[in-house]
């Protein structure tokens, strides 16, 4: 055991903080070139902690941390860093060091790295790999990205159905070490077409000498190459897979793709509905990590939307410039009830968006979704609108006059929260109907819609409840 470890159990420090004791110590000896230390701090971290560690040093340390690492582990560690880390170590390795870690990668994190390099770097490397690599990342390139294809392996255990139990525990002890997990075992017939399934538990606990069809499973889940990603995602979530088969138009098995790749996959939706919530454009990058220019390049698109609709406000406003004229303090509760209106209306936006990205609601379910976000929208309206209708009295001095406002204000209040809760509910089921992200109808464009119809509102209720 380390000195990092010993004290980290000593006091009962979290993963992160042992990571970070690690990143710090490994920091430490290699600015000492004590390299002897440094690589026997990492001899009990796991690969992924050992990833984490190397990008959390100064970039001139990084290539030195990753060479003292033996080779078996060096792949497991470069899989696990992330793309901008793994790119500059290719600029920094010798080109051999590099093709042995490359060819030893499993081929889906090996297509996945190909898929952030360069044109000229990814061709370069493809003819160095062996035959066999280089025919298996050249399978997964050819599928679009973010489908099934793409994201499988091709290395898995494959059997026939005329097989005994005890020839096929042969060929899978020949085959364990080549494969990417071997609790999933895939039936196949004279054509490679998938024709069953069974568990390494179910061939183990078998006698010997029955046949692989007599245990194998028949109804078989699979997926097809040009599945989304986050279909194949939702699929393993609900049937609780390890693993789901992957076929081609002719029902051909052609890969598998583990529950280790569904779990990326779930970081990165939901990273980029995060970031479509906050009228974000993540494009697939590490935003902490993107160029200043192109970030303010994403950012500026739905912020020059936003802008041009809210010029629209400003024009409803100004239309009605008489009332302020007449009755000033109208002026002043704008402010509240528009925000009130956005966040009521980005609260339902956010939920209805939700439901619709894990497959909870669907469009069928539309109306009754709509209906319940407004129900939920006028209990909220009554009770905030109570609420801001005594502090809007009290505010203006308590006076007779101050009565007929303060009735304004809070109707206003009970209305566009009735308006936003409903918007906040059509407007994501809009988007999903004419195909596109309902994320993209995030709560920045919600909130500015229910800016314009709220204060629209608010002021020709206004002119009807104070005569003007």
């Amino acid at each position: 055991m380390t000195n990092s470890e010993s004290t980290a159990k000593s006091q009962n420090v979290s993963r992160w903080e042992l990571r970070e004791l690690v990143r710090s110590q490994l920091q430490a000896l290699l600015e000492q070139e004590n390299f002897r230390g440094a690589k026997a701090l990492l001899v009990p971290v796991q690969p992924a902690d050992i990833a984490e560690a190397i990008e959390g040093l100064p970039d001139t340390m990084q290539g030195i941390a990753f060479r003292l690492l033996p080779k078996n582990e060096a792949i497991e560690v470069y899989e696990n860093l992330d793309s901008t880390v793994q790119q500059a170590l290719i600029e920094d390795f010798k080109r051999q060091d590099l093709i042995d870690i490359v060819d030893k990668m499993s081929p889906d994190d090996r297509a996945r790295l190909f898929d952030e390099l360069p044109a000229k770097i990814v061709r370069r490397l493809l003819e160095q790999l062996s035959l066999q690599e280089r025919q298996a990342t050249a399978l997964l390139l050819g599928y679009e990205a973010q489908t099934a294809g793409r994201i499988m392996t091709p290395e898995y255990v494959a059997l026939k159905e005329n097989w005994t139990v005890e020839r096929a525990l042969d060929h899978i002890r020949a085959q364990a070490d080549l494969s990417e997990t071997v609790y999933y075992l895939f039936v196949t017939n004279y054509a490679r077409q998938l024709t069953g399934i069974l568990s390494l538990r179910q061939l183990v606990i078998s006698r010997p000498e029955q046949t692989i069809g007599e245990v194998m499973t028949r109804e078989v889940v699979s997926a097809h190459t040009g599945d989304d990603q986050e279909d194949i995602a939702r699929m393993i979530q609900r049937y609780d897979f390890l693993a789901v088969p992957v076929v081609d138009t002719e029902d051909r098995l052609v890969g598998i793709i583990t529950v280790d790749d569904v779990i990326d996959i779930l970081e990165a939706e939901a990273t980029e509905d995060i970031y479509a919530l906050g009228g974000l454009q993540s494009g697939g990058d590490n935003y902490f990590q993107s160029n200043l220019i192109d970030v303010a390049r994403k950012r500026v698109v739905w912020l020059s939307v936003l802008l041009l609709t809210n010029t629209v406000t400003t024009a409803v406003i100004r239309s009605q410039e008489d009332i302020f004229e007449k009755v000033v303090v109208l002026a002043s509760f704008i402010p509240l009830l528009i925000g009130t209106g956005g966040n009521v209306g980005a609260q339902s936006s956010t939920v209805v968006i939700r439901g619709l990205n894990t497959d909870e609601i669907q469009l069928k379910d539309s109306m009754q979704v709509i209906r319940r976000e407004a129900i939920a929208g006028a209990f909220l309206g009554l009770m905030l609108g109570l609420v801001v209708t005594l502090w809007a009295y009290f505010l203006q001095g308590g006076t007779e006059s101050a009565l007929p406002v303060a009735i304004t204000i809070g109707i206003s209040l009970f209305g566009i929260s009735v308006l936003a809760s409903s918007a906040g509910a059509v407007l994501p089921f809009l988007f999903q109907s004419l195909k596109l992200d309902p994320a993209l109808m995030s709560a920045p464009f919600i909130t500015t819609v229910v800016d314009v119809l709220g204060v629209l509102l608010y002021l020709n209720l206004a002119r009807y409840i104070l005569g003007l």
